[in-house]
């Protein structure tokens, strides 16, 4: 006989076992919980993990055995084997996320009773927090919300079983346990001191970020631009600049070997540091913009020209460009200021910058550099750059998502042969042209456009608004900024990406599940902005929610609130609340009042016997009261007598028998309805006391 068919049919049987309707809410709940992870997660751990929990609850209907000791430990070493071989040596905080999942799946086999549910679901909560290291949009907090709710009905079915009202009653106590403390809970959210942490570690992930880097090829950016991934998100104090003046600066590219440009100069350290998300400074005046920057990994910032730093989690460095002290592995919001004139310095260069962005291969496109020097000896360098762009725009050059491979000398290529390339392309080659005519130049990376959100209250820049311009050094004019691709497609600088590629059906054609691809959608293009609009705000005032933003805040209040203010507002809210709970449960105590309905009425039935002359007895059972007061009042025996009946049947039926959530009301409505007939008999039978029912002159006319 097989393993398999030896253990059919043979569940555990212990009597502290898990039952299986408490399982299912972990599982359930495990379920919604690995949902955020599957992006993060390597294939082969997804399967481990949905192969594990579903191992447990075939166990539980007796179709297979729970492993023992020993093969539990074989199975352990074999999988942490696998996943230490897969990370090669990489330990960081997302690989010791993965690991802690690997944990979880692993605790599946060793779940068997009541104490076991109980760790598990402590281990669940914690894998709820996990979760917000990687995702904080409002959707996903509402998924992790809803696992937890998970844990806590599976907590009642497994203290509670018999607990009337079914699976609706269940939902209806959760709900109302979380009103009850959802006002303290904001409370305290909103005045809790937000203390700065003493230490923080760089959450370093294994996993590729979309967005661009600091090396450029013809065709990375053209790859950004079939992505619809946010960049981030500004709000400007004043009116929003025009699409054209939408040039957001990112990186300077002026090193190019072997056709690829990267940045030179630039230290490559990351330095470890306190993640400091927040850069929210009171209200933006009119010259000021908020910016909501993605998780990139990289320390370098996105501004305007002419921008100055507010916030302090944001510094000018060099070349006018804004850096992190460290890299951004969070969305991290951040203040600038548009105080210049939007144009570069017009210092003058250093023979060392001179040379740095003078320098090309020594070999390579003959031709690219032939007509440098044709330009060179007819002009200046103004003319120079008009003459290029004149160029461009007079001259068949295209420009298209699907760029042709260039061979060998591609700014050749480009330039004389294919003359279709993106912008990518065209600044790489505009750079190499002004410098092989003496003109230092450079490629700028960033993005330019961004469309407005929902209501027109803030911009969102995409990756497929990522671009590459030039800005060339111009004797007493200093950096100016040269686009070639506003020579070519003036569309995609006024209008975005969508237009300049509106003929060859290009835009985001490897993209189907993108709303962005679907423009002319008018319910689609709607819910998006709504939704996207949703998760601004709960990014800005929920989870940027930080110590300067709280002392922004508070200083509206009367009185000016500081950190030990805060701290004093939060101990007496948190007295108050506890004072006031303490109060309400004393009162309801002293009052007897009960949240059972079966035992309010039964107690209003206690008082009308102790009115009628047959007082309670200590530990007398509802059968026994009900023949003394029949033996007493035979006007109400029959009724009394069901009236007990009806609620032994409630307390004391077996528990295979529990009522059912209409069975329960039912019986309910009955116990009701026989107090009554109770008290019109006993009315009219002249034992009540005065005050205890409504006088009736017309009692006779009622029947029993």
């Amino acid at each position: 006989m097989s393993f398999w068919s030896r253990t059919k049919c043979e569940p555990e049987k212990q009597s502290d076992s898990l039952p299986s309707r408490a399982l299912l809410w972990l599982i359930a709940s495990f379920a919604l919980l690995m949902t955020p992870q599957l992006d993060r997660l390597p294939a082969w751990l997804i399967l481990v993990c949905i192969a594990l929990a579903g191992w447990r609850w075939l166990a539980q209907q007796g179709r297979v055995r729970l492993p023992g000791r020993w093969l539990r430990t074989g199975i352990m070493l074999v999988l942490v084997s696998i996943y230490l071989v897969r990370v090669q040596g990489s330990f960081t905080v997302d690989t010791a996320a993965s690991f802690f999942v690997l944990a979880v799946g692993l605790k599946w086999l060793e779940t068997r009773t009541v104490r076991d549910f109980y760790v598990l679901f402590y281990i669940l909560v914690y894998l709820a927090t996990v979760n917000f290291l990687f995702h904080q949009e409002i959707h996903w907090a509402l998924m992790n919300i809803g696992a937890i709710a998970f844990l806590l009905i599976g907590l009642q079915v497994l203290n509670a079983p018999d607990l009337p009202g079914g699976m609706k009653a269940s939902w209806r106590r959760l709900g109302t346990m979380l009103l009850k403390v959802l006002p303290v809970v904001v409370l305290l959210f909103v005045f809790f001191p937000r203390m700065e942490p003493l230490w923080s570690v760089p959450l370093v992930s294994d996993q590729a970020r979309t967005g661009i880097s600091d090396t450029m090829r013809p065709g990375d950016i053209s790859n950004l631009a079939q992505s619809s991934e946010r960049a981030f998100r500004v709000t400007f104090g004043g009116s929003i600049p025009e699409y054209r003046d939408r040039y957001w600066r990112g990186l300077i590219l002026d090193s190019l070997d072997d056709g690829t440009w990267r940045q030179s100069g630039y230290e490559s350290y990351r330095p470890p540091g306190r993640v400091d998300v927040d850069g929210g400074v009171g209200e933006l005046t009119s010259r000021e913009y908020d910016v909501l920057m993605e998780a990139t990994d990289q320390r370098w910032a996105f501004a305007l020209e002419g921008s100055e730093a507010v916030s302090d989690n944001v510094v000018k460095e060099l070349d006018e460009l804004f850096r992190f002290r460290r890299p951004a592995d969070s969305p991290i919001r951040y203040r600038l200021a548009l105080e210049g004139t939007g144009r570069l310095s017009a210092d003058t260069l250093t023979p060392g910058e001179a040379d740095r962005y003078l320098q090309l291969p020594a070999e390579g496109n003959p031709r690219a550099r032939a007509l440098a020097d044709k330009l060179k000896r007819s002009t200046n360098d103004m003319g120079v750059i008009r003459s290029l762009l004149s160029r461009f725009r007079e001259q068949p050059y295209f420009y298209t998502l699907r760029p042709p491979a260039m061979p060998n000398d591609g700014i050749d290529s480009l330039l004389f042969d294919e003359k279709r390339g993106f912008c990518a392309h065209y600044a790489g080659a505009t750079t190499f042209v002004l410098r092989s005519a003496g003109i230092p130049a450079r490629v700028v990376v960033g993005y330019q456009g961004g469309e407005t959100g929902a209501g027109g209250d803030y911009l969102i820049v995409r990756q497929y608004d990522a671009h590459a311009w030039v800005e060339a050094w111009v004797e007493g004019q200093g950096w100016i900024r040269i686009d070639p691709t506003a020579a070519i497609a003036p569309d995609r600088i006024e209008s975005g990406l969508r237009d300049a590629v509106a003929d060859e059906g290009s835009f985001l054609e490897n993209n189907w599940a993108s709303a962005q691809r679907y423009g002319d959608v008018a319910i689609i293009q709607w819910a998006s902005s709504q939704l996207d609009r949703i998760n601004y705000q709960w990014q800005r005032w929920v989870v940027g929610y930080q110590g300067q933003s709280q002392l922004d805040l508070m200083s509206r209040l009367p009185g000016g609130f500081g950190m030990r203010e805060l701290g004093y507002l939060t101990a007496g809210i948190v007295g108050a609340a506890l004072l006031i709970v303490g109060l309400l449960s004393a009162l309801q105590v002293r009052r007897g009042v009960s949240r059972d309905r079966y035992r309010r009425v039964l107690g209003a039935w206690y008082q009308l016997c102790g009115r009628a002359g047959v007082p309670v007895r200590s530990g007398e059972t509802p059968a026994a009261l009900a023949s003394r007061l029949a033996i007493s009042e035979p006007a109400v025996a029959d009724s009394v007598r069901l009236f007990a009946q009806t609620v032994n049947s409630h307390y004391y039926r077996p528990q295979s028998g529990s009522p059912s959530a209409r069975e329960y009301n039912d019986d309910l409505k009955r116990l009701r309805r026989l107090l009554v007939t109770m008290k019109r008999q006993l009315h009219r039978a002249g034992k009540h006391r005065p005050g205890m029912f409504r006088p009736n002159s017309h009692s006779g006319k009622h029947s029993d």
